[in-house]
């Protein structure tokens, strides 16, 4: 019960990573805000999974890349589990679609860089204000970060390799409040981004080419996000983690 008490906001928390992270803080103790923004049915799921796990939840509907959704986030987590927030996960974001150089308009390329990375910007920015001292935020990078992404994702590359310097920005800025920031950088994990994004081929190969031959799953990403926002990771800030299964090493 590492987090007995403790409230934690996820953006993006309504399925796959960002449930499995839900889950697994709320079964250590923490009181959930879950944030969704277009699926209530999916947010309706976790919040019985949380449930189902002993803890405490609340879904918030919002769209992350707009400010006053976010607000309107923090006042919830604020109604419902008073006026701290101890663990901010900045899991929202995508792909949205792959796409070339010559492929992509300015609407696109813009609308990337909102969903991954001015989310981020905008819940650390909201949330921060609340938390005190030994307070963590983990963002959710990708190995993509490092490695420019497969093909058609330039554009998600660089807005997670964004969201991998706005770590260790914040991480330097936060410090000395006692706050610390961390991102994880997941390699092939599976879940529906890849059932929609990564043809069944590509993952095989990525999988075969992994060290331990095979993809990730969710619940182990979020035991990585546990991990680093608990006081195990007391003295951990502005690292960027990878969790690809060895598929590339920093």
């Amino acid at each position: 019960m590492r987090f007995a008490g403790k409230v934690a906001v996820v953006t993006g928390g309504s399925r796959d990573i960002g449930r499995a992270i839900c889950v697994k803080l709320a079964s250590e103790g923490a009181n959930i805000v879950v944030n969704y923004n277009s699926n209530e049915k999916d947010a309706d799921a976790t919040i019985a999974e949380i449930e189902t796990a002993g803890g405490k939840g609340i879904k918030v509907k919002a769209d992350v890349t707009k400010q006053a959704d976010v607000a309107a986030i923090v006042a919830a987590s604020r109604e419902a589990f008073g006026d701290r927030i101890d663990i901010l996960v900045n899991n929202a974001g995508g792909l949205v679609a792959r796409k070339t150089l010559a492929e992509m308009d300015e609407e696109f390329f813009n609308h990337v860089m909102q969903l991954n990375v001015t989310s981020t910007f905008l819940a650390t920015q909201a949330v921060v204000p609340l938390m005190g001292e030994g307070s963590a935020i983990v963002n959710l990078a990708s190995l993509a970060g490092r490695d420019g992404g497969g093909g058609g994702a330039s554009a998600y590359a660089t807005a997670k390799g964004a969201v991998m310097t706005f770590t260790r920005g914040m991480a330097k800025e936060l410090g000395p409040h006692g706050i610390r920031v961390n991102a994880l950088c997941p390699g092939m994990i599976a879940t529906t981004f890849h059932d929609k994004f990564t043809p069944d081929a590509a993952r095989e190969n990525v999988a075969n080419s992994t060290p331990l031959r095979r993809q990730g799953r969710a619940e182990e990403t979020a035991d990585a996000v546990a991990y680093l926002a608990s006081d195990e990771a007391s003295f951990i800030t502005g690292a960027n983690v990878d969790i690809n299964g060895g598929l590339a090493f920093s």
